[in-house]
């Protein structure tokens, strides 16, 4: 089994979190929907991932968020692609609900957090939630 780092960021504005769909164009889960991720690279601090993804995904600066919590890191095991994912969740605050997305995504919505489990997103999105919301 292959293991990945990856970094998965959910953004939180009036109390209802990002999801964004991810676009025929990527190599994992077309059509799922997901936070904000991407791959940890050999080097790579997961915060210092987590915020170059943000930027580069939705065009939100430092500025315009706030790191809430980071959480515990999750594996997530997935047979049929033969990986063992290494999750890294973070939540963030952000000062505004108007994002930019890049060709990673077709869409985004901004929704209710108990909502979550009611779209077919990427495996144990709602497990990497539970990691960093507060309760």
């Amino acid at each position: 089994m292959i293991e990945r780092e990856v970094v998965t960021s959910f953004l939180r504005n009036a109390g209802r979190i990002l999801i964004l769909r991810r676009s025929n164009k990527v190599g994992t889960y077309a059509g799922r929907w997901a936070g904000v991720s991407g791959y940890l690279e050999r080097g790579d601090r997961p915060i210092e991932r987590a915020l170059k993804e943000i930027q580069e995904e939705v065009g939100l600066t430092e500025s315009d968020i706030q790191l809430v919590k980071e959480g515990e890191p999750l594996r997530v095991r997935d047979k049929k692609k033969n990986t063992l994912w290494i999750v890294h969740p973070f939540l963030f605050e952000s000062k505004t609900d108007i994002v930019k997305v890049d060709w990673e995504h077709k869409e985004y919505m901004w929704i209710d957090p108990c909502t979550l489990t009611s779209y077919e997103t990427v495996p144990m999105l709602k497990e990497a939630f539970d990691r960093v919301q507060m309760k």
